[in-house]
């Protein structure tokens, strides 16, 4: 199984969303939320599509890599969910070092805030990967939905009204 950027992500935020997700069951595409973040992602640096190149590597999707310096740059609306963030964008790092790439490093950036992050890979992030592979893995193929966790960040996510919203 090759896991996707949205796997990690998902996976660190809600293993409810990450199951629905994996099994094509998405709201995304009616979602104000997704459709902000699209737009923020095409007009943010709208440079960058000539400068950087858009790899495609075991699932994954980096929209825009810099291959001289080894740089991943990866948009995001809000810092909300930053550890969700952070561990999509280490996975996408931990991909490109398992194909050769040599100390890459990732940005990531919030140009609404105007903040940017460093982030690299460690030792750590290295050894507990393959354990969110797994689990991810796990977590999908189970037969029923994982239960909803009711939390405040379920307001703002596309699943809410599935989960919430009583027929």
């Amino acid at each position: 199984m090759h896991l996707t950027g949205k796997h990690i992500n998902y996976y660190h935020i809600c293993h409810r969303k990450l199951w629905l997700f994996h099994n094509g069951i998405s709201f995304q595409h009616t979602h104000e939320n997704v459709a902000d973040g699209s737009l923020l992602h095409q007009t943010a640096y709208p440079q960058r599509a000539a400068r950087y190149r858009e790899v495609q590597l075991d699932g994954i999707k980096i929209d825009f890599y810099d291959p001289q310096d080894r740089v991943i740059h990866e948009i995001k609306r809000s810092d909300k969910l930053e550890h969700a963030s952070i561990a999509q964008l280490q996975y996408y790092l931990y991909v490109l070092e398992r194909h050769g790439v040599r100390e890459p490093t990732g940005l990531l950036e919030y140009p609404k805030l105007r903040q940017t992050q460093t982030v690299v890979l460690t030792d750590a992030d290295r050894q507990a990967i393959p354990d969110w592979e797994a689990s991810i893995e796990q977590l999908v193929n189970r037969p029923e939905c994982p239960p909803v966790i009711n939390k405040l960040l379920c307001k703002q996510c596309s699943y809410y009204e599935f989960c919430y919203v009583a027929e």
